[in-house]
């Protein structure tokens, strides 16, 4: 199922910037190396791929949106980007790493992206990535689709355009196409959302557009402040909203034979 939500890139770097600022950490696992040759799956406007290319190595970012890639090369023109489907890619000359943060979950078929990985990989390559883990916004998936339901008569759950595997079931399809899991890590974050108590309606109005096809503007202006007024009291603290951020971080290794 190929996700309906229409990315805005400028908006994404301006409102989502902790996408990627918290995606920087991940690299530590990466520990990308002078001349590597190293694709970032899934690279939205190109922040990360350009944090790795301060290693020296080779970097190439992917991503599923024009207008992401776009945005990526006007920030970076000396990196090279281009569009790609994290399903089914090739490539002529196999990775040293495939990076991918905040992205596979919206990958709907893990088994197909593994596979393109695993076939993408020199032997010895690695594969370190972090995407929502099992839980992941669920107090805000709820309300939504509590919503949704209620208002439209739509069956919401149906629209969900999300993947959130146990660390179980991704190092199992991982392990079945040959890779070898050296770490996973499911973990708490929560996330401070920006604007407030409309934290939760900017927020749905970036990522949850899968769930508003066909809905006028006016009801999805509805739906969303029926949402956030739900999830204020379990998502509320101090000052702002955050959002409920369930994570999970993997490396795993393609054996050398």
């Amino acid at each position: 199922m190929k996700s309906l939500n229409q990315w805005r890139a400028d908006e994404y770097d301006n409102q989502l910037a902790f996408v990627s600022g918290y995606g920087k950490n991940l690299i530590s696992w990466l520990q990308p190396q002078k001349g590597e040759y190293i694709l970032d799956l899934g690279c939205g406007t190109g922040d990360l791929t350009y944090e790795i290319s301060l290693a020296e190595a080779e970097v190439v970012g992917m991503d599923a949106s024009p207008d992401m890639i776009r945005r990526a090369r006007e920030k970076f023109p000396d990196i090279e980007f281009m569009e790609g489907d994290g399903h089914q890619f090739e490539t002529n000359r196999p990775y040293d790493a495939v990076f991918s943060n905040a992205a596979l979950h919206w990958m709907r078929n893990p088994r197909l992206v593994v596979d393109s990985i695993w076939k993408s990989l020199k032997p010895g390559g690695r594969f370190v990535a972090e995407f929502g883990g099992k839980g992941n916004v669920q107090i805000i998936v709820d309300a939504l689709e509590e919503v949704v339901e209620r208002n439209t008569g739509i069956r919401a759950s149906e629209r969900n355009p999300w993947y959130f595997p146990s660390i179980g079931e991704y190092s199992y399809i991982l392990e079945q196409s040959g890779f070898v899991v050296r770490q996973a890590y499911h973990y708490d974050r929560p996330t401070r959302l920006v604007d407030g108590e409309q934290g939760i309606v900017g927020w749905l109005a970036h990522f949850g557009g899968d769930y508003f096809a066909g809905i006028s503007h006016d009801e999805i202006q509805k739906i969303c402040h029926e949402t956030s007024q739900i999830v204020l009291p379990h998502l509320w603290k101090e000052d702002a909203m955050y959002a409920d951020y369930k994570r999970l971080r993997m490396e795993a290794v393609k054996p050398e034979s």
